[in-house]
């Protein structure tokens, strides 16, 4: 039987028809074989552009009206204490250095995509008595945790004695803050025991523009899917963001994005987390997100390795071996 080949090149008019929908700024999609043809790509690849639109499909396209300039990664480190509040090992019961090589690697691997070239990106790591055994791709700042002791109350508000090792965080987590005032835009507060998903500075970049620019607002980003988010019944709005669902969500621990601009806004809220022991410790940023918007991935983009049975710790629906393996220094 003779093979009759089925031409695909476009005829002249649709050529034509191709180049004036592009100057209009309208996409044609081919629903025979998947291909958007006024942008050379597959209705399954990424078809927004950072900075100047956000396209989700059946949903059509979002003008970015809020443009991220740039983001700053800080995350602070302290290799010397393996829990802070808890006694239980981690999973996979490595020593803590492990986790904290593995979540910087993470970040500078997730960091590292093509599609992010326009953002400036920079990291900045804030540590306080750890070893030397980290890769210098980044600003390695010195905690002095002295600079701080006068301005941390010593008994906190269940009126306890503040553990050493609570006070050296609370004077990272200040130190953070300050540096967070040098940043241009977006900056993403991360603590040493978070590893992330390849896509998820992309994901939190591309969502942070486009829910904000839905919004006309300034956000407040959690990677984490924690499971205590589960523990409660409670009502939530739903966004779209890049790949992935969003939900609202009124907590979070200290890793978390956010802007200059609320930072700054919510100074005095987010300085008292490391003046007072707050219970719980997180209080003042939950009284930040009764007035801006904070929202939380499903499934979850970053994973908090802890213990097992922590609710604070690993999120559901993850395979966390697998993020675990990726990220092997």
């Amino acid at each position: 039987m003779k093979n009759i080949k089925n031409s695909q090149k476009p005829s002249f008019f649709k050529k034509i028809f191709i180049k004036l929908s592009r100057k209009l700024g309208y996409e044609i999609i081919d629903q025979n074989n998947f291909e958007i043809v006024t942008s050379n790509k597959k209705i399954n690849d990424n078809l927004s552009l950072l900075g100047h639109k956000s396209i989700n499909l059946p949903l059509g396209e979002i003008k970015i009206t809020r443009k991220v300039k740039a983001l700053d990664i800080i995350i602070r480190t302290c290799t010397s204490v393996d829990m802070l509040t808890q006694n239980k090992s981690r999973l996979f019961e490595k020593e803590k250095i492990e986790y904290t090589i593995r979540t910087i690697n993470s970040l500078l691997n997730s960091a590292n995509d093509p599609e992010l070239q326009n953002c400036k990106i920079n990291f900045k790591v804030i540590d306080h008595e750890s070893t030397d055994k980290f890769n210098k791709k980044y600003s390695l700042i010195k905690l002095d945790v002295s600079k701080f002791l006068d301005k941390i109350e010593k008994i906190n508000e269940r009126n306890e004695k503040v553990s050493n090792n609570q006070i050296s965080n609370m004077a990272n987590i200040h130190q953070s803050l300050i540096k967070a005032k040098e940043c241009e835009d977006l900056i993403y507060f991360v603590e040493d025991d978070y590893l992330h998903k390849r896509d998820s500075i992309k994901e939190m970049i591309f969502t942070y523009e486009r829910i904000s620019s839905q919004l006309n607002n300034e956000l407040i980003l959690c990677p984490a899917d924690y499971p205590y988010l589960y523990a409660k019944s409670e009502l939530t709005q739903n966004f779209l963001g890049q790949k992935y669902h969003w939900r609202k969500v009124n907590e979070t621990l200290c890793t978390f994005l956010t802007s200059k601009k609320i930072i700054e806004k919510y100074w005095e809220k987010y300085v008292s987390m490391c003046q007072k022991e707050h219970a719980p410790f997180e209080k003042p940023m939950h009284e930040i997100y009764e007035k801006e918007l904070c929202i939380s991935p499903i499934p979850s983009l970053a994973v908090h390795f802890t213990n097992v049975n922590s609710i604070f710790g690993l999120s559901p629906n993850v395979d966390w071996e697998k993020i675990w393996k990726e990220n092997k220094f």
